[in-house]
């Protein structure tokens, strides 16, 4: 099976992996943990990074940061990977679903900016829904396959309503907006290092924030709340969050090949672009010429999907359709959705992603446009 996004192990993994099992600093506390998050945060611009298990409990604990709790709503696109609607849960608040843009396939920032104005109102400095009276009390953009949506018209947006932001920039890593990294705008950021991310620990993940307290403050919850370095004194209810030294130390060796990745991704995107243009009724997803984006995972539209699909696969060329959107999942069907004409759905009906790991091959690639192409 040719992977649709497998991880890329070569560089120091086993050096540095060995290195912890030697000196038996397997767990939450060593100095890999501490030089990961000091890279993250170097790498996308902020002062601070916490490192957690995982890129959801990194939401989990940025929105509860932002002062997200029961009852409350946080607005998030309709189009994401499930992670970024269960943190919101897991709060006890709930998801707004905004309608996502059919070219860029991001928050729809028209729909965003309506939503806001009709369907909001604004009582000693918090926003709430005028239809229930609860308050709105952040706001999440997703960075969808490491494309982001034009942050300075929605930072505007969320500074004019004042809304926390937290961003799932756990797609992300090696993206800008106008030379900018993702994940340095909003309140927090976050990343996620799972085996298919651009770089991986396995598990894992990391917030990063320009704000000391915050940052205190989150390596603190993830760390069992636990207030006293000898006795077992708890101050608080915390987490068991923290990522253990020997996946940081992967995520050490990984940052490192990080440039070459981004490098591989892009060359992969600009071959399928270039291979599939004009093939029946493909169409790419839209890039603003002011987003330099890492191209994390490549994806494009047809009405051919689902025969798409069953070939590729069939052919051991690992392919996936988009993630179901939000509200036609069970859970969450009930849950308030703005949009105009759902695109959501008609997009999860007709996008597919197919293989672009950072170690495929140029015979490799080849090989999956001819077989897209013969379908056409």
């Amino acid at each position: 099976m040719l992977l649709l996004s497998g991880p890329n192990i070569a560089g120091n993994e086993w050096k540095y992996v060995k290195d912890c099992l030697d000196t038996g600093w397997v767990s939450s506390v060593g100095s890999y943990v501490t030089q990961f998050e000091n890279m993250l945060a170097e790498f996308s611009g902020c002062k601070y990074g916490v490192a957690t298990s995982n890129g959801t409990t990194a939401l989990h604990v940025s929105l509860m940061l932002a002062g997200v709790k029961q009852d409350d709503y946080v607005i998030v696109p309709n189009v994401t990977f499930i992670a970024s609607i269960n943190s919101i849960k897991y709060t006890g608040a709930d998801p707004i679903l905004i309608d996502v843009h059919p070219g860029t396939w991001q928050m729809d920032l028209d729909l965003l900016e309506e939503f806001l104005e009709n369907e909001t109102d604004e009582k000693d400095g918090q926003l709430f829904y005028v239809k229930d009276g609860r308050t709105i009390r952040c706001i999440m953009p997703v960075h969808v396959l490491g494309n982001t949506i034009d942050l300075t018209r929605f930072m505007e947006l969320a500074n004019r309503y004042h809304l926390p932001v937290v961003e799932d920039a756990t797609e992300s890593l090696g993206t800008y907006y106008k030379g900018q990294h993702t994940g340095s705008f909003g309140l927090m950021g976050c990343f996620s290092f799972n085996g298919n991310k651009i770089i991986t620990t396995g598990g894992g993940g990391v917030i990063v924030t320009n704000n000391e307290e915050l940052a205190r403050k989150a390596k603190h919850l993830t760390t069992q709340a636990k207030s006293d370095p000898f006795e077992y004194i708890h101050d608080e209810v915390g987490y068991n969050y923290r990522l253990v030294n020997v996946l940081a130390a992967m995520g050490v060796a990984q940052m490192e090949l990080l440039p070459s990745f981004v490098k591989r991704k892009k060359e992969i995107n600009d071959f399928y672009r270039s291979a599939l243009q004009g093939c029946g009724d493909i169409s790419f997803q839209e890039i603003a010429p002011e987003v330099d984006c890492n191209c994390w995972l490549f994806t494009f539209r047809t009405s051919k999907q689902r025969e798409l699909l069953k070939l590729l696969n069939e052919k051991q060329l690992q392919s996936r359709p988009f993630w179901v959107p939000m509200n036609q999942l069970r859970m969450f069907k009930d849950n308030i959705y703005y949009n105009h004409n759902d695109c959501s759905g008609t997009i999860y009906s007709e996008c597919l992603s197919i293989p672009c790991s950072t170690n495929i091959t140029d015979a490799e690639l080849e090989t999956v446009a001819q077989a897209i192409r013969s379908i056409y």
